[in-house]
């Protein structure tokens, strides 16, 4: 049915209208921080994009085991490629010291990856890190746990408050079940099956990396996995490199969408 438009509401409308525009101007976000949205491509305050989503400009890797693909940063092991180490894909844009680190990342049921900082390049193997690491894996069995590449090794299971004490000797004399013996467990933060509860799994989630001065924090959804003090100031470091992973085994992909830093 059509109806008529009344001329004399529509005018006495546009005044209301106009006067509550006036009187309720669009509302602020508070501190001067904006929400980040991956849809709306807002970025909370002073962090940058590291990642444009188009190309793997500004990353260097393997083109053979990492792609761009749906505006994703994709990492996979296809079926017959015997990787012989793990590989990673390493941000060119610096060598960060204090920082935060944020990304959403989705792993396959057998996946292994995780996220690198901190770390020093292998002369002798093409893109190989070694250093500090935010555990990732499809099962969610380690991931957040803080696992040094070709280092001491686990540092902090998930689920724990360490600290790493001044150690002397060899890295290997204090390594046993793929652990770092000298670690001093200070306080638990829960369960690590509790903790598996906030992962999601065949799914987005998001690891968060607060890396200041000799304190490591992973977070996972916004829930604190593990921390880690390093007063090793032998085997620690204070910057590095940082880069994502696909690790030796069976097929495998990750994805990481979202990428951003912010520098202390």
């Amino acid at each position: 049915m059509i109806r008529k438009f009344n001329s004399s509401l529509a005018v006495i409308a546009a005044g209301c209208l106009l006067l509550t525009t006036s009187c309720n101007p669009a509302p602020q976000r508070g501190g001067g921080q904006e929400e980040d949205s991956t849809e709306t491509g807002a970025l909370e305050a002073g962090f940058v994009r590291i990642f444009d989503g188009e190309s793997l400009a500004g990353w260097e890797g393997d083109t053979s085991l990492w792609r761009v693909e749906n505006g994703n940063l994709v990492g996979e092991i296809k079926p017959g490629v015997d990787l012989k180490n793990n590989s990673f894909i390493i941000w060119q844009g610096g060598t960060p010291g204090d920082f935060e680190f944020k990304a959403e990342f989705r792993i396959s049921e057998r996946g292994n990856s995780g996220v690198n900082y901190r770390s020093e390049l292998l002369k002798d193997i093409p893109h190989a890190l070694k250093g500090y690491q935010a555990d990732i894996d499809g099962a969610a069995r380690y991931t957040g746990q803080n696992y040094e590449e070709r280092g001491r090794t686990t540092l902090a299971y998930r689920g724990q408050k360490v600290v790493i004490p001044p150690t002397e000797g060899a890295v290997k004399e204090h390594v046993k079940g793929n652990a770092w013996t000298p670690a001093e467990v200070t306080e638990e933060l829960g369960s690590s099956d509790s903790l598996k509860e906030h992962v999601k799994l065949d799914d987005w989630n998001e690891i968060h990396i607060i890396a200041k001065g000799n304190h490591l924090q992973h977070y996972v959804n916004g829930v604190l996995m593990s921390e880690v003090t390093d007063n090793d100031t032998v085997n620690g470091k204070s910057s590095g490199y940082l880069g994502a992973q696909v690790h030796v085994g069976p097929p495998m992909k990750v994805e990481y969408r979202n990428i951003r830093l912010k520098e202390l």
